[in-house]
């Protein structure tokens, strides 16, 4: 059964009922939104309704939300990052909780998806500093393949309120309906997913899908409805 993830720890007014839905959070720690206050208020929560949670850093890029591609020097960038799982685990080890998961976010995760450079970049850093933890991967990307020849623990993800490509990729949140907000267009989704093992892409293609655990953006106000309908009837 797949594993529902949400994206969390964004100041959203309602994550609180969110998060008895899903499984695991990635939590923002600063680099595209957060603080240690922000993300002991997610932890909290996933605590409360016994949730796992993981880190989810990003480009250090709080003006776009993380959500475009920075031009950034390779060693500022892992220092970046470095200091953001670092504000996460500060924070969940004194709460006593694992870590569960780690999930670039945003841009960063799109560009290293598709940048084999950045993507080699990113598993050693992880390998390095972090080689127990699972990175939640798109699948057939650069950065499933490059976590692979490290030999780190993945799990494939795979969004369930956004468009696909038929070369796998998110389309750009600049497109009309790429991210779904209608209980009719992530219902046509869950259920590729589910009885076919595919994805229905923009052009109509349906692309073999193999994953592990589903993502819903917890700033997508739509989720707040949809996804205890989703829930309910998929995984009961």
């Amino acid at each position: 059964m797949l594993q529902i993830n949400c994206d969390l720890g964004e100041g959203i007014a309602w994550e609180e009922q969110l998060i008895p839905w899903i499984d695991a959070a990635s939590v923002a720690c600063g680099g595209h939104f957060g603080d240690d206050t922000s993300i002991q208020k997610t932890l909290d929560y996933c605590v409360h309704f016994g949730k796992k949670a993981g880190a989810h850093p990003s480009y250090p890029d709080r003006e776009y939300f993380g959500r475009k591609s920075l031009k950034i020097e390779n060693e500022a960038l892992l220092a970046s990052i470095f200091d953001q799982i670092e504000r996460f685990e500060h924070v969940r080890k004194t709460m006593g909780m694992d870590l569960d998961h780690i999930k670039f976010h945003g841009a960063l995760y799109n560009d290293a998806a598709k940048n084999p450079e950045l993507a080699d970049l990113l598993a050693d850093f992880l390998f390095d500093h972090y080689p127990q933890a699972c990175l939640f991967v798109p699948p057939e990307s650069a950065i499933e393949q490059a976590a692979a020849n490290k030999g780190l623990p993945i799990k494939r993800e795979i969004f369930g309120d956004r468009a696909y490509g038929d070369d796998y990729k998110l389309r750009p949140r600049s497109e009309k309906e790429s991210l779904f907000t209608a209980l009719e267009q992530v219902e046509k989704q869950i259920k590729t997913i589910f009885e076919r093992s595919s994805i229905l892409a923009t052009n109509g293609n349906l692309i073999p899908i193999n994953a592990d655990t589903i993502c819903f953006h917890g700033d997508n106000q739509a989720v707040l409805s949809i996804l205890p309908q989703i829930r309910k009837k998929w995984w009961s």
